[in-house]
């Protein structure tokens, strides 16, 4: 009966803390327990209520308040204080700003899924649809990106349109005179543009990205509101907004940017102003702006506006023209249209008045940066690097079966379809990401740390799927040309992975080291309470990360050991989504688990452990990225030829999860913790994935390839031009000829093969000689003729590459130079 007992035990604590039991339900069945095991081995009432008696006591130092703050949670509270490092106030700013959404649910280690399935949908509006279907096809026919690329700018009709029709106001309410339209649309427009050139996508987005409009909108004051935000929604502005200097990229709160708090001359008049120097580059727009947010470190040596003698950083509007202010010659970022430059100043005197927000913002600039960041970075570069996605499936999908070798289309080779599938799949979850975050962006949120999730994850998938479109496409990719359609975007990959926070630092310090902080139910509350010496807070958060920590543990174990097949989610799911959603269930808690351990033995080290902490940040972002992919097929109708894609999508995200906690295991410092890890918490029966399966892959690919709705589903939103001379016109075209020709092919090459042909007939002519022979031996009809000899017009369209003369480019640039040049003559001689 004792071992009973003792059996009993575990079990029973397993249970509590699997449910995560409150304190006192461990307490009555401690009780309950100890009375048991006490009349199983047969001690006496005396000996017994000595035992009960004293359990009380010490269950009544962890039950009540008053005592377990006196005499157990203060010596923690003081030791924690003591090892927690010192936060300067943008540290603390860059943490706090922005708000937790469905990431915290994941770090909580037990996801709400019907939480999930009840946030809506985007959806546009009737007036945001019309928009994206007339005002930006327009911009998009406006576009020509190679006759851009030639002349280094838009057209002065594509300028002129982007200004009159509102594009620089998207997000500019109405009774400013913008459109008032929501994130998702704002994504939308940016993806659509996108499928065409960097160029549109990028003057349009970021004045309403980061920029004086979205700092405005928030933070200005009546007066700065009423004056620029109808200027900027009618394009009668252009912005700019100012933060990266030479000496700080990634460290922007670093910026040596600053200005004095002084008095000086204004419109002829003394006021208080402040006198500022400063040194920018890759600013966006810079060379054509009007006005500018310009961020810097502001002192108040004098104390002219109180007794803080660095008042931190602040940001201001500046007209482009005030004096003082120099905007420098444009950068050339990787053959990128879009203006781009340097803005310097030294010692320029600006009125007080030129904060965003007046004087009482001084010094508020890094949150305000923080905070819109977290809008901006969940729209801008998840949108523009999506559209190169679409665009990439639809042309290469096209291209693939337009493209022959082996007399066998090519995106019928597995090699090629590997590519393919991973292209489709990776473009399928990238827009999965980008509407479901920019969806919560509509419903309010400023999810930081979901912005840096799909900012990085997006860029780099669309790195890998322009790397595999080019792979397809080969020597036709590699030809710049205006029939080349992905060369540019191929050069120009690497600035979305550079810019919004570089993605080597992204994935390193903030994934994790922000997530850490933001969406842990308790770390922050912990932070606060020592910053602030509260005890009481302090007891509250330490005790419940107790209970969350061991709960976790043993949520994580039961889920290992049952292959999470029990798990509960909800009953009205897609049935064939049912063990996703188990398995992200068990991985959720497996990572809080981990995360927590992780936290506890490397403390402030961590923040060290970059390796450690970028495959902590891979765990939460790929569990995003899969929640995103199911949320999406939920609110799409669970369209069961959409399905390959979905399941590839999900099964790359557990697999490479997966093995990020592995790496995790294998080089966590702690041994000992590395053991159980391993063998009792996160994999107790082995690794429950592998690679997607070949069959899978040869599904996804053939979505690709195939005139399909699945196919339009995948790549909506690309714009399609009719003209054939366009790349992306002859591509559709092709596609749906060479789809109709086949079974004509097929019967070509069964007649062939019976032998209807004369040896001599099919000597010679090129590579279409045979239908022609085929027709006149009565093989094909005329129509069928017809429709062969057009399919391979088309083909020879889409295969084509540009040629040039020798000295293509020399001959402009030297009657540019020559002017300026005194050895331009002998340069022109030596080009003949």
């Amino acid at each position: 009966m004792i071992w009973w007992f003792i059996a009993l035990l575990p079990p029973l604590a397993g249970a509590l803390a699997y449910g995560r039991a409150p304190f006192f339900a461990w307490a009555g069945m401690g009780m309950a327990w100890l009375a048991g095991f006490c009349w199983a081995a047969g001690a006496g009432g005396a000996v017994t209520g000595v035992l009960l008696a004293l359990y009380a006591a010490a269950v009544a130092v962890f039950l009540l308040p008053a005592l377990r703050r006196s005499f157990v949670t203060a010596p923690i509270f003081r030791a924690f204080r003591a090892a927690l490092p010192s936060m300067s106030q943008t540290e603390r700013d860059a943490l706090e700003a922005g708000t937790v959404w469905w990431e915290g649910q994941l770090f909580a280690g037990r996801p709400d899924w019907k939480k999930l399935l009840a946030y809506p949908w985007p959806k546009l509006t009737a007036e945001e649809q019309s928009f994206l279907d007339h005002e930006t096809s327009e911009l998009c026919r406006l576009t020509d990106d190679w006759k851009a690329t030639q002349r280094q700018d838009l057209s002065p009709e594509a300028w002129r349109y982007i200004k009159e029709q509102g594009f620089l106001g998207m997000i500019i309410p109405k009774e400013y005179g913008g459109k008032g339209f929501s994130a998702y649309a704002h994504s939308q427009v940016v993806t659509k543009l996108s499928t065409r050139s960097s160029a549109p996508a990028v003057t349009v987005m970021v004045p309403n990205s980061l920029g004086p409009a979205e700092l405005l909108l928030h933070y200005g004051t009546p007066e700065q509101k009423s004056h620029y935000l109808p200027r900027l929604a009618k394009g009668l502005e252009i912005p700019a907004f100012a933060l990266t200097s030479p000496w700080a990229g990634s460290d922007a709160a670093s910026i040596p940017d600053s200005g004095v708090v002084c008095k000086g001359q204004w419109q002829g008049r003394e006021v208080l102003g402040m006198r500022v120097s400063f040194d920018k580059r890759y600013i966006t727009l810079a060379p054509v702006c009007t006005v500018f947010g310009l961020a810097f470190r502001l002192y108040d040596p004098d104390g002219l506006l109180g007794a803080n003698p660095d008042l931190g950083i602040t940001c201001a509007l500046v007209p482009a023209d005030h004096p003082g202010v120099s905007i420098g010659r444009r950068h050339f970022p990787l053959n990128a249209v879009w203006m781009n430059g340097p803005i310097r100043g030294r010692d320029v005197f600006m009125p007080l008045d030129f904060i965003i927000g007046g004087p009482q913002m001084a010094g508020q600039g890094w949150r305000m940066l923080m905070e819109c960041l977290a809008a901006g970075r969940s729209i801008s570069l998840p949108g523009s690097n999506t559209g190169m996605q679409k665009m990439t499936a639809r042309a290469v999908g096209a291209y693939a079966r337009v493209r022959y070798q082996f007399k066998t289309a090519i995106g019928r080779f597995e090699g090629v379809e590997e590519a393919l599938t991973r292209i489709g799949a990776n473009t399928y979850l990238s827009d999965a990401a980008r509407v479901m975050t920019a969806g919560a962006i509509d419903l309010g949120e400023k999810p930081s740390v979901v912005s840096a999730i799909v900012k990085y994850h997006v860029t780099e998938r669309a790195r890998q799927t322009v790397n595999d479109g080019m792979d397809v496409v080969g020597g036709k990719g590699i030809c710049l040309g205006p029939q080349n359609m992905l060369g540019r975007a191929y050069q120009q990959i690497p600035v979305g992975i550079t810019v919004e926070g570089a993605n080597i630092l992204t994935r390193s310090l903030i994934l994790f080291g922000q997530g850490a902080i933001r969406c842990h139910p308790y770390v922050l509350d912990e932070m606060h309470a020592a910053q602030r010496g509260d005890l009481g807070l302090f007891d509250r958060a330490f005790w419940g990360h107790i209970g969350y920590t061991v709960s976790n543990a043993v949520r994580a174990f039961v889920m290992g050991i049952t292959g999470s097949h029990f798990v509960e989610v909800p009953a009205d799911i897609a049935p064939e989504t049912r063990r996703y959603y188990q398995q992200l269930t068990r991985f959720s808690t497996a990572f809080a688990f981990i995360a927590d351990i992780s936290m506890g033995t490397m403390g402030g080290a961590l923040k060290r452990k970059e390796k450690l902490s970028a495959r902590l940040g891979d765990i939460l972002s790929l569990m995003y990225l899969a929640s995103a992919v199911l949320k999406r097929y939920e609110a799409e109708g669970r369209q069961a030829a959409d399905a390959p894609l979905m399941h590839w999508a999900i099964w790359d995200c557990m697999f490479k999860a997966q093995n990020a906690f592995e790496g995790v295991i294998a080089n966590f410092p702690n041994k000992f913790f590395a053991g159980l890890l391993r063998r009792v918490v996160v994999f107790p029966l082995g690794r429950p994935y592998v690679v997607p399966s070949d069959e899978l892959g040869h599904e996804v690919a053939k979505l690709l390839i195939e005139p399909s709705a699945t196919r339009d589903r995948l790549t909506s939103d690309v714009y399609l031009p009719k003209d054939l001379e366009e790349p992306a016109g002859s591509l559709e075209a092709a596609l749906l000829a060479t789809v109709e020709a086949e079974p004509i092919e097929a019967k070509v090459r069964r007649a062939q093969k019976d032998g209807r042909f004369e040896p001599g007939l099919l000597v010679g002519g090129g590579v279409d000689a045979i239908w022609e022979r085929a027709f006149d031996a009565g093989v094909i009809t005329a129509d069928e003729f017809a429709l062969l000899k057009r399919r391979g017009e088309l083909r020879d369209k889409v295969i084509r590459v540009d040629d040039f003369p020798y000295d293509f480019g020399l001959r402009e640039a030297l009657a540019e130079i020559g002017p300026m040049a005194a050895d331009a003559e002998r340069a022109a001689a030596w080009v003949e």
